[in-house]
């Protein structure tokens, strides 16, 4: 046990996957490499959105602040996991762990709220295409991105203060490998039902109201490219938005499981896999999903690249 200052522990144990040495290992090649993958990733989107004009659109303004998203919350947690898998140091001081529970838990509804934006971009570019340009001014554009962050952190402050005026008794080795909401009640020393239930219903309005938003959304989409005639239509349409609802449906997913799921059903060794999913790999696949399945992205990357070489065959 660490040391207690003040009845609190002046850090913590991250346990995480210490008792499979073979997974710590490829855990930690894996994530290294798609760690730099996501960062070059989501840096070449942010770049591409910038400097090619064709994609100074608002489905691309919101795709950079993804991006930009992304790499901070994949930041917020991986470097201290990847320290934690390099060798038998374990730990995380006090003040490191409530500053990662804030931030990563910030981003996380940041992302909530954001791409449920998107969601109504989408919604707007596929059923009010004659006012698309007048619905998503860049005003609004930018006030529903700044909104998005205050309401992310704003939750965030709430869950964070509720999680750490629990007491802890000197308990200081969390069974994860970060510092996360479920697995940091599961150490305090009291009874946390009255917490539980006040982190569920915080949890209930982050993730259910985008969710909803999200669902209302594509619900009109699918109308909308019903009564499409055209095959060509259809396939345009859905291929607009098929990038979208890949990331959508993941995120959301697993978010749901891993704070809604009652805690007498919660399965620690299944929240640390879905935790690896929604809150490392997901993120870390949003490049690939949009430049994979997005013309317009390819087609930017392709221009700059040409670009880029004709200036150094000069």
């Amino acid at each position: 046990m660490m040391e207690e200052k003040n009845g609190t522990t002046t850090g913590f144990i991250l346990l995480g996957f210490s008792d499979r040495p073979l997974l710590e290992l490829v855990l930690f090649v894996v994530l290294l490499i798609l760690y730099i993958f996501t960062l070059l990733g989501n840096a070449t989107i942010i770049a591409l959105s910038y400097l090619d004009p064709n994609l100074h659109t608002p489905m691309y303004f919101f795709l950079s602040n993804l991006s930009f998203l992304d790499m901070c919350y994949i930041t917020s947690t991986v470097p201290q996991f990847l320290f934690n898998l390099s060798g038998p140091d374990k730990s995380i001081s006090y003040a490191g762990c409530v500053a990662q529970l804030f931030v990563s838990l910030g981003l996380g509804g940041t992302e909530c709220t954001l791409l449920a934006v998107m969601a109504f971009d989408r919604y707007a570019a596929v059923c009010r295409p004659l006012h698309y340009t007048v619905i998503m001014h860049p005003r609004l554009c930018s006030l529903m991105a700044s909104a998005s962050w205050i309401f992310g952190f704003t939750n965030s402050s709430v869950l964070t203060v509720l999680t750490f005026i629990l007491p802890l008794c000197g308990r200081n080795e969390i069974d994860h490998f970060l510092c996360e909401v479920p697995a940091l009640i599961k150490i305090a020393c009291v009874d946390t039902r009255s917490t539980e239930s006040e982190i569920f219903f915080a949890g209930v309005f982050i993730l259910l109201f985008p969710v909803s938003l999200v669902i209302f959304s594509y619900g009109q989409i699918v109308r909308a490219i019903l009564r499409i005639k055209s095959a060509e239509g259809k396939r345009k349409a859905f291929g607009t938005c098929g990038s979208h609802f890949i990331v959508v449906s993941l995120f959301y997913g697993t978010a749901i499981y891993a704070y809604l799921t009652p805690s007498n059903n919660y399965s620690q060794d299944k929240g640390k896999f879905t935790s690896l999913l929604y809150g490392i790999f997901i993120p870390m696949m949003n490049p690939v999903i949009y430049t994979l399945r997005n013309k317009d992205v390819k087609g930017a990357m392709t221009k700059i690249l040409w670009k880029i070489h004709g200036l150094m065959s000069v």
